[in-house]
């Protein structure tokens, strides 16, 4: 029997039944509604008792992607996962930013709380973003940069690696462990500086107001708080020198295979790995 993990959950064949047998009922619904579905007759659920749907959303798409099911048709405007965005004038250059991080008057993180704000951060992304615009898997809090009024720049948290050797090794947890606590990671999966803004310390500064502000933000959205962060960088485009000046943990380098690749076919750059301690007893949170 097939045992696949996708989004940090394993999917037996029964599992796998069960979601085709979903998608095959009379009422054809939608990508969402088959979200939903799957989730209530999983019982997947996030810690504070909701629906997981948007992990459950990015596993089918995988799924789907991998040949192990059929979705429907998309009917949503975004084409669930579809980059091709149309850009506007609003995400134009700004002024030139040069001042230091320390002269910037009014800065801070806006969350990105509405559909108008989601839409501009998306844009942002997929114009300016090496990576372009790609949905962010599972729970997930989003930010712009602002200063007076000015946008600098866009960050992004959203669901930890499912594996990663240098830091499970860290950590020193085993997979029951791992399994269980997984969600108190959160993954710094965007960081943008737009290409006008050139402020001595402005990346390090946000990183380090995010790291404040995120565990309140994510406990009022989530009914928990997270006790790690972690990001990857790419090795051969940056040295991540505002992570280390904002004392985020250096701990190696990823193995060039993506971060839900258990069967080690998806070859990728290879990453630098930082994490960032939130609490004094992450260790103990995470290895209970």
């Amino acid at each position: 029997m097939s045992n696949t993990v996708y989004c940090g959950r394993r999917f037996s064949e029964n599992d796998l039944q069960r979601v085709r047998a979903i998608i095959a009922t009379e009422d054809r619904p939608n990508r969402a509604e088959i979200s939903r579905r799957v989730c209530r007759r999983l019982q997947w659920h996030r810690p504070d008792g909701g629906l997981k749907d948007m992990s459950c959303r990015v596993a089918l798409l995988r799924m789907h992607r991998d040949g192990l099911i059929r979705l429907p048709a998309p009917t949503g405007s975004n084409g669930n996962g579809n980059t091709h965005r149309p850009i506007t004038s609003r995400t134009d250059p700004g002024r030139a930013v040069t001042e230091g991080a320390g002269k910037l008057p009014d800065l801070r993180l806006e969350p990105v709380d509405t559909k108008k704000l989601s839409s501009l951060w998306n844009e942002y992304m997929h114009r300016y973003h090496y990576l372009g615009y790609q949905p962010l898997p599972g729970a997930q809090l989003r930010y712009l940069i602002t200063s007076a009024e000015q946008d600098l720049g866009a960050l992004g948290f959203g669901a930890a690696a499912w594996k990663t050797a240098a830091r499970d090794e860290w950590i020193g947890w085993d997979r029951q462990q791992r399994e269980h606590n997984l969600h108190l990671i959160i993954n710094n999966a965007r960081m943008l500086i737009l290409p006008w803004v050139n402020s001595p310390n402005l990346a390090s500064k946000v990183l380090s107001m995010a790291a404040r502000r995120l565990p309140d933000d994510w406990e009022q959205r989530y009914a928990y708080r997270p006790v790690l962060l972690e990001t990857f960088v790419h090795k051969g485009r940056f040295a991540g020198t505002c992570y280390k000046a904002a004392n985020w943990i250096y701990l190696g380098d990823t193995k060039g295979r993506g971060k839900l690749d258990v069967k080690h076919r998806n070859a990728i750059p290879v990453k630098r790995i930082f994490v960032y301690p939130l609490t004094a007893d992450f260790i103990k949170r995470l290895t209970e």
